[in-house]
């Protein structure tokens, strides 16, 4: 580490804002963060931990309206979006619509694809700390389906892939068996995308805060910003809890809050909060054990094994923000394992044992990352969807370029922060 640059204020301290710490106290920046919550829990810490090369279609793409219309009469399915004469609603409505067509998914999906390959490679980069081990796997991933229509579809998807250059397997049954030989599993088939991988993202998140302070970052918890004091396109400081934090270089994360920072500066973000629930499962016979992580296609579950445990999770509930648990939504995830993964007979969870946050969903299923226009010396890192761990690092690398002056290693031209302004 080289000293010093100046002081880098980061707010949020979700994976993109730990990781911007992490990169910009690599250059040399002074760095604080400050956080509204404890950090116990965020979006980052209860997700499938996957990381995602695989995921080069954006959340906007061709057949996901009439899915999802189809999907909202259901109250166990797999996504939902609450009815509500919301302006922020109907405004990420209609941008959603004008990108769910096949040109913004072949515009993006090399974009996609090179910042989470780009990513992942900096996550091996991290693990070989002696400070890290957050049970980082780059085994593949296994998109498993049961029906002949889903085949098709994930097959074509998978020669796309392929044509993009990430290491693909198109596997029958038996395939996927001899890949998983401990669990039974009732499909016909499946891709393994062997460039994608998992972790255990509590472990990352709980090493990276520990990493940060042990390296002189000073955390600020339970600060909720109420406002930035300006000067020409300069912010001077954040206003939090009735105090004042001054830095030379802002950058500003907060997930799914983001809309409401930024607007804090005059900055339209355009973003809803998908929330999603997930829970830990111990395997009654240890020997029925994954490798991957896995999605089951047609219910949207995602499969991770962590430390002895599986966690399984999914829905998308776009609404505002609301603590409130949908238990029907939780069914629709328990249900749906036996399914699959018929030894899987799973009582549904209390309630005080499922999680959920929020992802941040962007209407064109792109990232926001980079330099703010309207102001010089604030960066913006968010709205990863469900991507949003698996983006973290590259964030935080292309975070501390911008900050340095430097050309971001990463081609982010897709990812304006305000292209939609």
């Amino acid at each position: 580490m080289t000293q010093n640059k100046g002081k880098a204020l980061v707010i949020g301290a979700g994976i993109a804002g730990l990781s911007s710490a992490y990169y910009l106290l690599e250059k040399g920046w002074q760095v604080e963060i400050l956080e509204q919550n404890d950090l116990t829990n965020n979006c980052s810490y209860g997700n499938a931990g996957m990381i995602v090369p695989s995921h080069f279609t954006p959340l906007a793409a061709p057949g996901v309206v009439a899915q999802g219309i189809r999907w909202m009469f259901d109250s166990k399915s797999p996504f939902y979006v609450k009815p509500s004469l919301s302006p922020q609603l109907i405004s990420w409505g209609i941008k959603f619509l004008k990108h769910s067509n096949q040109k913004h998914v072949d515009r993006s999906a090399s974009a996609i694809r090179d910042l989470n390959l780009a990513s992942s490679q900096l996550y091996n980069q991290i693990a070989q700390k002696e400070e890290f081990d957050f049970e980082l796997t780059q085994k593949g991933l296994l998109m498993l389906y049961k029906t002949e229509k889903v085949a098709e579809e994930e097959i074509e998807l998978a020669h796309t892939a392929v044509k993009l250059g990430l290491s693909v397997d198109i596997l029958d049954q038996k395939g996927i068996e001899e890949l998983e030989p401990n669990v039974k599993l009732d499909i016909i088939g499946g891709i393994n995308y062997k460039c994608d991988g998992h972790m255990n993202p509590v472990k990352l998140m709980k090493q990276l805060i520990t990493y940060l302070k042990n390296n002189g970052v000073v955390f600020h918890t339970q600060h909720r910003i109420t406002g930035f004091e300006t000067h020409g396109k300069r912010i001077r400081a954040v206003i939090a809890n009735g105090e004042k934090f001054t830095a030379d270089q802002f950058v500003m994360t907060g997930g799914s809050f983001l809309p409401e920072l930024a607007e804090k500066v005059g900055i339209k973000i355009h973003l809803m909060p998908g929330k999603g629930y997930s829970f830990m499962h111990k395997p009654e016979n240890p020997d029925n054990r994954i490798e991957r992580a896995a999605l089951l296609l047609e219910a949207r579950v995602a499969v991770t094994p962590m430390g002895g445990h599986i966690r399984f999770g999914g829905t998308m509930e776009l609404a505002p923000h609301r603590s409130k648990i949908n238990m029907n939504r939780v069914e629709g995830i328990v249900q749906s394992i036996p399914k699959y993964m018929p030894e899987f007979q799973i009582e549904t969870p209390k309630e005080s044992d499922i999680w959920f946050g929020y992802r941040p969903c962007a209407p064109d299923g792109l990232p926001y990352l980079g330099k703010a226009s309207k102001l010089e010396n604030l960066i913006i890192a968010g709205g990863g969807g469900m991507m949003g761990l698996s983006l973290g690092p590259v964030f935080g690398r292309t975070v501390s370029e911008i900050a340095d002056g430097q050309k971001p290693t990463a081609d982010i031209s897709l990812f304006n922060p305000q292209r939609f302004s």
